[in-house]
């Protein structure tokens, strides 16, 4: 980064953050102390009113804003593909927000970089949760859920999964406190802390039904992040198979939400899933008949066979 670029990115990051050290500002920009010295004064003769407070960092002064700054076609096109994204996956709240921020970003762009701008966006497609069945129920939970979180109220829902429990339930009523949201390979995820099992879980918005905030608040764990969160650090069952060449592509393609890695020989492609029960799989290893084969554990194998042979019967 050159100077003149860095001076600009110290002020959006003193307009963004307040209070920033010199330290801080060095690490942000992988330079020395002494070079943000220097660009500090340079700011500060250039007429930006830099206040400096001794132990505790640079600040601007308060009313001082940047002026508007142009974007190249590439920002201005990262920035229109952030906003349909937020439009299409978030609530309708947000999605409304979205689309009046977009429409403000076009109106100060120049018209050269607007139509380049508008000619690049044509030849890149978001698929949208529109698209699926559940979008607009996925979107009121997450409307509702985003809420409580900023309110810190514990919600209430109807949850189904894939596999009965101990007790042969599949259906269940959670009471949680919600910590986060996370969107990861297509399904937005809830963090939070359950009533029920007494530890943080993760629960799928497709899911749930039923959702209702609750006035119970809730406190949020002094320790708990949730940008160095990650939803499969409770999915402890290690699953390993082995996929036909023909079909090795596909699988990767497949952006399955268990897999952990991929390791390719020349005999197939092996597949290594990190998930909560082996069952979680079994309908996925069915849906490619042959061309699969669970080499562990020996647990889900036998239920592949099972399947296999009600299968044979059946036909």
């Amino acid at each position: 980064m050159n100077k003149t670029d860095r001076m600009l990115a110290i002020v959006l990051e003193l307009q963004r953050k307040g209070v920033l050290r010199a330290e801080d500002l060095a690490a942000r920009f992988e330079t020395s102390t002494r070079t943000i010295y220097r660009d500090i004064q340079a700011l500060s003769e250039a007429g930006v009113p830099i206040v400096g407070a001794p132990g505790l960092g640079y600040s601007l002064m308060e009313g001082y804003f940047l002026p508007p700054v142009s974007f190249t076609v590439g920002e201005a096109v990262a920035l229109m593909i952030g906003t349909d994204f937020v439009e299409y996956k978030f609530d309708s709240d947000y999605g409304t927000k979205a689309q009046s921020s977009r429409e403000k970003i076009e109106a100060i762009l120049p018209e050269t970089v607007r139509q380049e701008t508008s000619r690049v966006r044509t030849t890149i497609r978001l698929i949208t949760a529109g698209e699926t069945h559940n979008s607009g129920r996925e979107k009121e939970c997450m409307e509702t859920l985003r809420r409580a979180v900023l309110d810190k109220r514990k919600v209430r829902f109807h949850y189904s999964k894939n596999m009965p429990d101990a007790d042969g339930n599949r259906h269940s009523v959670r009471d949680v406190a919600p910590y986060g949201l996370v969107f990861i390979h297509g399904s937005w995820i809830l963090v939070a802390h359950c009533d029920l099992r007494q530890e943080l879980r993760h629960f799928r918005l497709s899911r749930m039904s039923d959702l209702t905030a609750l006035e119970d608040p809730f406190t949020f764990p002094s320790d708990f992040k949730l940008q160095g969160h990650k939803p499969a650090d409770d999915r402890n069952v290690l699953v390993r198979i082995q996929v036909h060449p023909d079909i090795a592509d596909k699988v990767k393609e497949s952006n399955n939400f268990f897999i952990t890695q991929f390791e390719d020989y020349e005999e197939g492609l092996y597949v290594t899933f990190q998930v909560r029960q082996p069952e979680d799989l079994l309908h996925w290893v069915l849906s490619w008949g042959a061309n699969v084969v669970v080499l562990e554990p020996e647990s889900l194998r036998n239920r592949v066979r099972e399947e296999a042979e009600k299968m044979f019967k059946r036909y």
